[in-house]
C-alpha cells in the first residue's frame, strides 16, 4: 500500500472541542491581559514625561510668542486620573507586540500556509502605517493647528479686553490622543481595502470607478474625527485621499485575476 503524505499546504485541521477553543482563547487574553497591565505600570511611572511629550508642540507653539507653557486643572482629581488616560494610551501602544501576536497564535492554527503566508505583510504594515499616521498627526498636524488656534488670543498692550488661553489638562489629552488614533486609524486604509481585495470582495476597477465619492467621504470621515477646523481636516482628507490612490494599485496587485487570463 502507497504511503500517502498530506501536502506541504494542508490546514492543520486536527478536531479541537469547543471547551478547548474556549480555554485557548482564554489563555490567550490573559496573556494579553498580563502584558497590557505590566505595560500600564511601566507608563504610569513614566506618565508625567509621556504627557510631557504629548504637550511639546503646545509648549513650542507657546514659546515661539514669548508666552509660558502652562496648563491647569480644575478639579483636585483631574491630574491623577489624566495621567492614568496617560499610561492606558501609552500602555496600549507598548502592549501592542504582544497582543498582535497573541492574536495572531490564536487564528494561526486555522490557516494554511499560503493564507499564512499572505497574511505576514499585513500584520507588518498595520502597525507601520498606524504609527505612521500618529507622527503625522503630531510632528506636522498639531504644531500647525496649535499655532492657528493660538492666533485667536488677543493679549496686546491696546487690548482691550485679554484673550489668553488656559488649557486643561484633561482637554488637551483628549484632543490629542482623539487625534492620533483618529490620524493612525485612517492610514489602515490601504491594509483594509487590500485584504478586501485579495478575496475578491471589491476590485481596483469597481475604487476607480467610485473614486469621486470616496474623496467626498474622506472629507466627512475628516471632518467627523477632527475638530471643526478646514486646516485640520484637510490635514487628514488629503492623506486619505492618497492612501485611497496608493490602495488602488495595491488591489490591482492582489486581486483574484480573471479566469481567461489565468487560463492564457
Amino acid at each position: 500500500m502507497a504511503d500517502v503524505t498530506p501536502p506541504a499546504d494542508e490546514i492543520h485541521d486536527k478536531e479541537m472541542p469547543l471547551l478547548d477553543h474556549l480555554a485557548e482563547l482564554r489563555t490567550r487574553l490573559m496573556w494579553s491581559a498580563v502584558a497590557f497591565v505590566i505595560a500600564f505600570f511601566i507608563c504610569y511611572h513614566f506618565a508625567p514625561e509621556i504627557y510631557n511629550f504629548l504637550a511639546a508642540p503646545l509648549a513650542h507653539a507657546l514659546e515661539a510668542r514669548g508666552q509660558k507653557p502652562q496648563l491647569i486643572y480644575t478639579a483636585l482629581y483631574e491630574a491623577f486620573f489624566t495621567y492614568i488616560k496617560v499610561a492606558m494610551f501609552g500602555a496600549g501602544f507598548l502592549a501592542f507586540p504582544v497582543i498582535a501576536s497573541q492574536l495572531w497564535l490564536f487564528i494561526a492554527p486555522g490557516l494554511y500556509r499560503k493564507e499564512k503566508q499572505a497574511m505576514l505583510p499585513f500584520l507588518v504594515a498595520t502597525p507601520i502605517l498606524f504609527f505612521a499616521g500618529g507622527a503625522l498627526a503630531y510632528y506636522v498636524i498639531f504644531p500647525t493647528a496649535w499655532n492657528f488656534f493660538l492666533s485667536f488670543q488677543n493679549t496686546g498692550p491696546g487690548s482691550d479686553i485679554q484673550l489668553d488661553l488656559m488649557a486643561k489638562v484633561s482637554d488637551y489629552l483628549n484632543l490629542v490622543m482623539k487625534l492620533i488614533f483618529a490620524f493612525g486609524l485612517s492610514f489602515e486604509l490601504p491594509v483594509l481595502l487590500t485584504l478586501l481585495g485579495k478575496v475578491g470582495i471589491i476590485s481596483s476597477a469597481g475604487l476607480k470607478k467610485y473614486r469621486r465619492y470616496a474623496y467626498v467621504g474622506c472629507f466627512i470621515v475628516a471632518a467627523i474625527l477632527t475638530p471643526p477646523d478646514v486646516l485640520t481636516q484637510s490635514g487628514l482628507a488629503v492623506p486619505l485621499i492618497l492612501l485611497y490612490e496608493i490602495s488602488v494599485f495595491c488591489v490591482k496587485a492582489v486581486e483574484p485575476k480573471p479566469v481567461d487570463d489565468v487560463d492564457a
